[in-house]
């Protein structure tokens, strides 16, 4: 028995081994690269070779230069608030409608509300395209908006309704009891905590609208955003200022992803 005890505590301690090595291998995949873009961006060498010539920010200095980037950035910044800020509006009304009220086809309309996020970018580029051709709309970073919003409502919509689950009715029977009003009770009692989910899925919308390629490439007009920049300077060959430019992006997206995932898990707690 003992024999048979050791046998499967070393076979437990293989299994384990091997999960760690897997998980190690699939984390240098993913980051390797990044690790490996962060490290050319400071590199005194315009050519991406090794070995590595010496440390310098002028890469940086080129890319703040660089005013079509800069615009570039500028118009990235603008789509992907504007599309978390309608995103916020839609999204939050929705997850108030599917925890307060029932109405036919609530089912249905739960299970759709996952659809845009979960198909290709793509489908829905291509999708949106088609529709604003029909309505003769003319493409620019306004149609570039909608789009973004049509996907990222999903995001909203989930992460508000999970923490509306898990909300307290009776406090705002409480306030309602107390003599407040319908808005006092929203602003005062409720909206205090479902906030941090708001502000969490909110800014895990910005960083996946700031980064959105494939329904850009199909729904933009003659402005650029910063990824389709990249894209297109990339087709002349990977520069230094990429490099710098990238690494800002991983900086601050990492950011907001750990400050997003902060704030749904304090609203877990709550």
């Amino acid at each position: 028995m003992a024999t048979r005890r050791s046998y499967s505590r070393v076979q437990e301690n293989v299994g384990d081994s091997l999960l760690s090595l897997l998980a190690a291998g699939a984390l240098a995949f993913l980051y390797i690269p990044v690790v490996v873009l962060i490290i050319f961006s400071f590199n005194d060498n315009r050519s991406l070779t090794l070995p590595l010539r010496g440390f310098t920010w002028k890469w940086y200095e080129a890319f703040l230069n660089n005013s079509d980037m800069l615009q570039a950035i500028a118009n990235s910044l603008y789509v992907a608030a504007m599309a978390t800020a309608i995103t916020l509006v839609i999204g939050t009304a929705a997850a108030f409608a599917l925890d307060r009220y029932a109405f036919p086809g609530k089912t249905v309309f739960r299970r759709l509300i996952l659809l845009p996020i979960a198909l290709p970018g793509i489908i829905t580029g291509i999708s949106m395209l088609n529709m604003f051709k029909l309505m003769g709309i003319n493409l620019s970073l306004e149609t570039v908006i909608l789009g973004h919003a049509t996907g990222l409502v999903s995001i909203v919509v989930t992460q508000v309704y999970a923490r509306l689950q898990r909300f307290n009715r009776r406090i705002e029977e409480a306030s309602s009891d107390l003599g407040a009003r319908p808005w006092q009770t929203f602003f005062y009692v409720t909206l205090p905590n479902i906030r941090s989910a708001m502000i969490g899925s909110a800014l895990l919308s910005f960083t996946v609208s700031f980064d959105e390629i494939p329904v850009t490439f199909f729904l933009t007009g003659r402005d650029n955003t910063l990824p389709m920049y990249i894209y297109s300077t990339l087709r002349r060959g990977i520069t230094p200022e990429i490099n710098a430019v990238g690494t800002v992006i991983v900086v601050l997206s990492l950011g907001l992803i750990f400050l997003s995932v902060y704030l749904l898990h304090k609203s877990d707690k709550e």
